[in-house]
């Protein structure tokens, strides 16, 4: 038998609150779709950060979640549309660029960047 958990979701976007009800072998992105909760998201793969929440209590698992560090998913951060509940949650949504920022912001402007085309041409 599947266990069930408890999903609350605020939306800071939107300022609502929903509360699911999510099998521990379902994406808790998709299950929300299920239940008629949009939420934001894109690549649907775990890439970005579109569907990117803070995990507020509870435990999530998250194997596909290429787009964020192990570094931000040991500090709260999760993305809903590879996640699945490992028991009742509250999470809230992010701000996108924030998250993207702490993600791969570190790796912008240190370089030295060059006008024109990366291979010389003669």
């Amino acid at each position: 038998m599947t266990d069930l958990y408890t999903i609350r979701i605020r939306d800071r976007s939107s300022g609502e609150s929903y509360t699911l009800q999510v099998p521990q072998d379902r994406y808790i992105l998709q299950s929300a779709e299920k239940q008629g909760t949009e939420l934001p998201f894109a690549c649907r793969n775990g890439a970005c950060t579109t569907c990117a929440v803070r995990v507020i209590s509870g435990e999530i698992y998250q194997p596909e979640a290429m787009g964020l560090s192990a570094e931000l998913q040991s500090q709260g951060y999760a993305l809903l549309c590879v996640s699945y509940p490992r028991s009742d949650l509250e999470v809230e949504t992010q701000d996108e660029d924030e998250v993207y920022e702490l993600q791969f912001g570190r790796y912008f402007g240190k370089g030295k960047v060059t006008v024109g085309l990366p291979l010389d041409e003669e």
